[in-house]
């Protein structure tokens, strides 16, 4: 008897990603559309962003360390 499919995991999406990386380093920026370059452009909040916001997020609540 097989799996029911609720059962069975998905891939990961780090797979999805690399060959995304992978296609894009490929095609160049001759292939793109100029709308996925604009994202690739586009600049990421680090964690140290992140961090920031999440400690005056709980200084404003009143939380002490």
């Amino acid at each position: 008897m097989s799996r029911h499919i609720a059962d069975r995991r998905s891939p990961p999406e780090a797979g999805r990603t690399k060959q995304f990386i992978e296609l894009a380093r490929r095609e160049g920026a001759e292939g793109s559309h100029p709308a996925t370059q604009a994202l690739l452009r586009r600049p990421r909040l680090g964690s140290e962003t992140a961090r920031r916001v999440k400690e005056f997020l709980r200084i404003e609540r009143g939380r002490q360390a």
